[in-house]
């Protein structure tokens, strides 16, 4: 037995971790050890370089970024980079905007993983439909606005179908739900037809926040029949995330609510 080659074989391993909105206060200590930690880091686009800056001054940082409507790393290559660097012995560290699991792809990442003999540790993030509204004072589940969230993305999967927009406004009216969309600034004007056609009033509140927790952060608050119309004159782009319900009413009391919403208080 060569008991030099065996010993000189490092166990490498992979975690998935999520980096939160932006703001690298809101780490959680696990994901902040995590990348101390780490001598390879996989970082996506959105992920500030303040939450880079806590990797160790030796370890690699390779950007594989990932932001809708840019070129962006294939996930494919990704994922064969991830299996490859943990088989070569490194401390890999997945740094994912947000959380993993909430529409970043780690459930992919997981599975390839998994299929190459390796167990990632996924480290959970403050996910950028939390943070946004938390942002403007807004709580998702206000009991007097709103029973339950349904968290969805407006940017569906190539072959995988249009989301039935009409169908969620339907259910989120009947069952007082707030509706958080992520990447739906390219169709927001599908989605404002779409939930108004499903039976949202018009009157419905809507808050739209762009790089939410950072320094730069803007937001808008509008009806729903003016949602389209108001990211184009704000200039409104991506990252946001697009708040849907009664819950946005309590903007009102603080000030927040901008000229678009001068209606909003006359609800039918």
């Amino acid at each position: 037995m060569n008991t030099a080659t065996t010993s000189s074989v490092r166990a490498g391993s992979c975690t998935l971790v999520g980096a939160g909105p932006g703001d690298p206060e809101l780490l959680t200590l696990k994901a902040a050890r995590a990348i101390a930690s780490a001598s390879v880091l996989l970082v996506d686009d959105l992920v500030s370089d303040e939450v880079v800056a806590l990797a160790a001054p030796g370890a690699r940082i390779v950007r594989v970024g990932k932001r809708g409507g840019c070129r962006s790393t294939p996930q494919a290559f990704i994922e064969k980079l991830l299996v490859a660097e943990v088989l070569a012995g490194e401390r890999v560290v997945r740094l994912k905007g947000g959380d993993p699991f909430i529409f970043g792809r780690g459930g992919e990442e997981v599975e390839a993983l998994r299929a190459a003999g390796v167990e990632p540790v996924v480290v959970n993030g403050i996910t950028a439909g939390l943070a946004a509204p938390t942002q403007l004072g807004v709580p998702l589940t206000h009991r007097a606005h709103a029973q339950g969230v349904l968290l969805v993305t407006g940017h569906t999967q190539p072959g995988g179908g249009q989301t039935d927009w009409a169908l969620l406004a339907a259910t989120a009216h009947a069952a007082r739900l707030t509706l958080v969309i992520y990447m739906g600034m390219r169709g927001a004007r599908d989605i404002q037809h779409g939930l108004l056609t499903g039976g949202l009033p018009t009157h419905t509140p809507v808050a739209v926040v762009q790089h939410a927790t950072l320094a730069h952060q803007r937001h808008a608050v509008m009806r729903l029949d003016a949602l389209h119309a108001t990211i184009e004159r704000e200039a409104l782009g991506s990252p946001s995330v697009i708040v849907v319900g009664d819950v946005v009413q309590g903007l009102q009391a603080l000030g927040e609510a901008p000229a678009p919403v001068p209606a909003l208080a006359a609800r039918a």
